[in-house]
């Protein structure tokens, strides 16, 4: 890898960096340490203050085309803007958040750019002037570690695999406008329907209850909902239920889903299977509650309760209310001391 630096493909969730595009600026600013060269990002919806948030976060450099009806993912719209940011800026690779919309866009991207593309990397280092790639295969049991000969090399890199870049408001960059031709926007939305009715953002949530092929039935997620609420946290789940239909695909975790790195992750009647854990292993604390004491979860857990979750989850749940009331009370009477 060259001087010419790296590119980050920044996406926004509510008007803002997603927590997985600021880890890419973090680490584009580690493989530029090594190498030299600008960091750049392409975040076709970034207006002035998105931009600056982007220099405040690594960058050196933002290409923008400032239409805000591009804040939402448009593949061919999105391919169209970072290939022109590409050719502008000649990195050697490009970094993107392994997302939906990311896992759709690299192997465009890619295609378009006769480059090569690598989906669902944990890894990105240098290794003698060349950058590896690692990422799980045969349903994450293995790892394999790649490297190409091409100009160009296209990455999508799973959450939680690297820190953000501090953010620092006195850095300072340049903001470039991508001309975009308006024969990329052919499609447009007309309606946006929420098929999980969860406030918390899976990927960002602090605390994820997710259940498997344990729960039995839809009516599961239903229990565990309430533990997520309680815990204010999201839902998910592992690919089994998904595919049954008890459960939107937007809730799966795993290898071909969701990678969440939260501080607490309750695994539900989920086996442990190394395509569901290559998502979610992680995570700070793992607790597993599993009926088979033999399930391979309980090698990743933290703490196992082996039982059924419906004796489980409604005594845990009762518990959580009375220590808030306990709380509540303890901070009530210290108030009227005062």
């Amino acid at each position: 890898m060259s001087a010419r630096g790296v590119m980050v493909v920044a996406e926004l969730s509510a008007g803002k960096l997603i927590s997985v595009s600021r880890e890419m600026l973090g680490l584009a600013r580690q493989l530029v340490a090594e190498t030299g060269g600008p960091v750049c990002a392409m975040c076709p919806a970034a207006d002035e203050a998105l931009a600056a948030d982007l220099v405040a976060h690594g960058a050196d450099r933002v290409y923008t085309a400032g239409e805000a009806v591009l804040a939402d993912y448009d593949s061919e719209a999105w391919t169209a803007c970072t290939a022109w940011a590409v050719r502008a800026a000649d990195p050697a690779a490009v970094l993107i958040g392994h997302t939906t919309s990311g896992a759709d866009l690299a192997p465009r991207l890619a295609f378009r750019l006769d480059a090569a593309a690598a989906t669902g990397c944990v890894g990105v280092r240098l290794d003698a002037g060349m950058l590896r790639f690692t990422r799980p295969c045969y349903g994450g049991n293995v790892r394999e570690t790649v490297s190409f000969n091409t100009r160009l090399a296209v990455a999508t890199v799973r959450g939680g695999c690297y820190d953000a870049f501090p953010r620092d408001e006195t850095r300072r960059g340049d903001t470039l406008k991508i001309p975009l031709d308006s024969t990329a926007l052919r499609a447009r939305v007309i309606e946006r329907q929420r098929e999980s009715g969860g406030d918390v953002r899976l990927e960002d949530a602090r605390v994820v209850i997710a259940g498997g092929r344990g729960l039995d039935g839809p009516e599961g997620f239903e229990v565990l909902a309430r533990l997520a609420r309680e815990l204010r946290g999201a839902l998910g789940a592992s690919r089994v239920p998904c595919d049954l239909g008890w459960c939107p695909h937007s809730m799966q975790i795993g290898l071909t889903g969701k990678t969440v790195t939260p501080e607490l992750y309750i695994a539900v009647g989920i086996s442990g299977a190394g395509h569901h854990m290559a998502g979610c292993g992680n995570a700070r604390n793992i607790i597993a509650i599993n009926t088979d004491p033999e399930a391979a979860i309980y090698k990743e857990a933290r703490w196992g309760v082996v039982g059924d979750y419906r004796k489980v989850i409604p005594p845990l749940i009762e518990a959580i209310r009375a220590l808030r009331r306990a709380e509540r009370k303890s901070s009530e009477t210290a108030d009227t001391r005062r």
